[in-house]
């Protein structure tokens, strides 16, 4: 398979796992490109390997740690810019969802990233462990905390906002 006809085929699976790991879409875009870039360079050797796939989802990966860990890319957070009376409301679906994604986004880098690649990527613990470089042991102990952290802070009750007053 050549690099374009793998690009083309994987692109936009490749921007849906880099926007649900950075919880972004127009940072994931960019960390998809420069990842493909660096895969481009390296094609004779990733195509040679059992997996290229795997290969490239691993890189998506260790391109958002490192991305993380340089000092220049930390944001500075707002408060939540909250909707205004007369604003449609959105379907419940949407709503919990969201609320879903918040509590995910919320969640150490690797269990989120765990969480990610197992139930929306749809990839078993062997996978993962391949694409973490762990072993499938490290991936369920963090997919359990997670799920435990998520059932704690979903069960908790919400604080109340200044604008729900």
């Amino acid at each position: 398979m050549t690099f374009e006809e793998y690009a083309f085929a994987r692109t936009s699976a490749l921007v849906r796992l880099a926007r649900l790991l950075t919880g972004d879409e127009h940072r994931a875009e960019d960390l998809v490109q420069d990842v493909l870039a660096r895969a481009y360079a390296r094609w004779g050797r990733i195509s040679r390997t059992d997996q290229p796939d795997a290969y490239v989802r691993r890189m998506l990966v260790n391109a958002h740690h490192s991305w993380w860990r340089r000092r220049s890319s930390r944001e500075v957070t707002v408060a939540a810019v909250l909707d205004r009376a007369g604003d449609v409301d959105e379907a419940a679906g949407v709503a919990e969802r969201d609320a879903l994604w918040r509590l995910v986004s919320d969640l150490p880098a690797r269990q989120r990233t765990v969480i990610v690649l197992r139930y929306y990527e749809d990839l078993d613990d062997t996978a993962i462990a391949g694409i973490l470089a762990c072993s499938t042991g490290t991936v369920r102990t963090h997919a359990k905390r997670a799920l435990t952290a998520l059932r704690k802070r979903q069960e908790a009750p919400t604080p109340a906002r200044a604008g729900d007053l």
